[in-house]
């Protein structure tokens, strides 16, 4: 048995453009993933693109026997935790659901890697942490003050982290609180497929670029900045990636020093307006898209960009990509699958 990556969530968005990562790095990974906000396709494409063969489990992590399974059946040596359900929107509605599931996972993989010894874990945890940030840029040492439950489930699970490293010095943890992913593998062949009408900015705009909506909807045009719409920090998906793996590594590289819970930011450490965003999309894609502004979303904030210099001491990481790769990439993605794996 060859000891293993296990990547929770590893068929989304982050995770599997992590999953090619450890791959490239000749680092064997296992995949779990209930496909919820997945395709299995996934799987089919890292494969095609790294040429190698991945072990995957179609598999509920809130089921406690399910995730022993996995464990049992290989020799895992640390874990990065991409699970969840991520919908800021939905989590309002559903906050139930989402504290359910979100700590339930986070909880089962804890309990079984300590009856099974792994004491090493990445979690993906994610800006909304912060909510409405008091000072720019972000750092790790803010107020956590999230509006709503996905944020509070991140804050929740970076407690519970916290208070296992302090119980046993073998436990090292990473908490990477990232912001906003863009772009796709190089390849075209995988990136960001939402199911329904995206969530997010950038497949928003390249559906509506390619036909398949007719507008992009931008929420509030009289935030305080410099063209009225609100500015995030947009980072490409593959620095992301680069950055998980980065963390898995300081971890199984460094355990024999390094024990307790450390947060880290991951950006691009800029701040994007959506306007600006639009424009390089209507650039690359050579296309004029059309928007209409509707009401801004209650707990949005004006202005969110990350203080990324921590990320970068501690872990030797920092982003590669401009926002007009991440554009190119996207739109590279959206043209060779535009609707996603269901190529019919």
């Amino acid at each position: 048995m060859m000891a293993a990556i296990l990547v929770a969530g590893g068929a989304g968005y982050v995770g599997s453009h992590t999953v090619i990562k450890l791959l490239e790095k000749d680092i064997d990974v296992i995949i779990a993933d209930d496909f919820s906000n997945s395709d299995e396709r996934v799987i089919h494409a890292i494969e095609a693109i790294t040429g190698k063969t991945v072990k995957s489990y179609a598999v509920d992590l809130t089921q406690k026997e399910e995730v022993r399974r996995i464990f049992d059946e290989n020799e895992i040596i640390g874990v990065i935790d991409f699970a969840g359900f991520k919908s800021v929107g939905t989590s309002s509605k559903a906050p139930l659901a989402y504290y359910r599931n979100n700590l339930e996972i986070l909880l089962n993989l804890l309990s079984v890697m300590q009856e099974q010894g792994v004491y090493h874990l990445v979690f993906s945890s994610s800006a909304t942490v912060y909510g409405n940030p008091e000072s720019l840029p972000v750092k790790e040492s803010d107020k956590q003050k999230p509006t709503n439950p996905y944020g509070q489930t991140k804050v929740m699970s970076e407690r519970i982290l916290r208070d296992l490293a302090k119980s046993d010095e073998r436990w090292s943890f990473i908490s990477l609180r990232f912001f906003n992913p863009l772009g796709a593998h190089k390849s075209g062949d995988l990136g960001e497929n939402p199911n329904g009408v995206p969530n997010n900015l950038a497949p928003y705009i390249t559906q509506v670029a390619i036909g398949k909506l007719s507008e992009l909807k931008i929420f509030g045009h009289d935030f305080p900045t410099s063209d009225g719409t609100s500015v995030r920090d947009y980072m490409h998906v593959d620095d992301l990636a680069e950055g998980h793996v980065a963390a898995m590594e300081y971890l199984l590289t460094t355990s024999n020093k390094f024990s307790g819970f450390e947060a880290l930011n991951l950006g691009s450490g800029k701040g994007y307006s959506v306007l600006e965003i639009l424009r390089a999309f209507e650039q690359v894609t050579g296309k004029k898209i059309p928007f209409e502004y509707v009401e801004k979303r209650e707990g949005d904030a004006a202005e969110s960009f990350a203080s990324i210099e921590k990320a970068k001491e501690f872990l030797g990481w920092e982003p590669k990509y401009t926002i007009t790769d991440m554009c190119l990439d996207t739109w590279n993605w959206q043209q060779k699958h535009p609707n996603g794996y269901n190529e019919a």
